[in-house]
């Protein structure tokens, strides 16, 4: 018969190998989340111009991630609430950069017109292409005066005409600008009046954004209704939960309660997309 004490020595040295074990995954975990969020947030700021720590938002994400399922559990008595949420708030930042760039791209598209036409302007003043387009900078404001002041920069360094305009559509990869980017070119290698054919691109663009904005005009009310029609599930949820708190409170407690959750918001969130994908015409 085995002793209890070999017995008790062995369920000890197991336990301790286990915690070590998970100790050890856990920390390896965490330090692959903590440098993919840095150096994801780091180049997403830095394309954006935007010099922010990221160690700071790192932080500021994990105290959001813990906090959020303590104040779900003491608001609405639930733990998978807050894991929940904290699922959601985990994968938002990639969501957040991507509306952030998305943004901040059409409005580099919808200054190009005025931006195209003051280098034209300067250029028929008898001015060169790189002495107008710094004209241009000074009186022009972000995105479009951040993204030439690059462009100008890497001539100052050595870079070709051609390749900065490459590198400057990379970062702003938008199919009016590579129009814009294909002119300049093609008139910069074979020849011809640039001047002009700024002029060209900056009408041509300009009557595309007022045809877009026309189209956005029209669409808004489809827009808008998809919106409506996505959150009125979730306010009348909350308006029960406030009327009945004892009923509705089992959604929270549970599991059919979760899984009607789950339910609910991969229908609506499949609805909204359905909408979205109505009301959106492509020029």
């Amino acid at each position: 018969m085995i002793d209890a004490g070999l017995v008790a020595l062995l369920v000890f040295v197991a336990v301790l190998l286990l915690v070590f074990a998970v100790k050890s995954l856990g920390s390896s975990l965490a330090q692959r989340y903590q440098d993919t969020f840095m150096s994801s947030a780091r180049a997403n700021l830095f394309d954006m111009f935007l010099f922010i720590e990221p160690r700071q938002l790192f932080w500021i994400n994990i105290a959001t991630l813990v906090l959020v399922p303590l104040f779900a559990r003491i608001l609405f008595g639930s733990w998978v609430l807050g894991i929940l949420l904290s699922i959601v708030l985990a994968v938002l930042p990639r969501f957040a950069y991507k509306y952030l760039h998305t943004k901040r791209r059409r409005k580099f598209v919808h200054q190009l017109p005025d931006a195209l036409n003051m280098v034209a302007v300067s250029m028929q003043s008898g001015t060169s292409i790189s002495a107008a387009i710094e004209f241009m900078v000074e009186e022009s404001s972000a995105p479009i005066s951040q993204e030439f002041s690059l462009f100008l920069r890497e001539q100052r360094l050595g870079v070709d005409f051609n390749n900065a305009l490459d590198h400057m559509l990379t970062r702003m990869p938008e199919a009016e600008f590579q129009l814009v980017v294909a002119g300049m070119q093609i008139s910069r290698d074979v020849g011809g009046n640039l001047a002009e054919v700024l002029l060209r691109l900056s009408d041509t663009l300009r009557r595309k954004i007022e045809m877009e904005g026309k189209i956005d005009a029209l669409t808004s009310q489809g827009k808008l209704q998809g919106i409506v029609m996505t959150l009125l599930p979730v306010f009348i949820g909350l308006v029960l939960l406030h009327m009945e708190p004892e009923s509705m409170g089992r959604i929270f407690t549970e599991p059919l309660g979760w899984a009607s959750i789950a339910l609910i918001v991969l229908m609506l969130t499949c609805g909204y997309m359905a909408i979205r994908k109505i009301v959106s015409i492509d020029v």
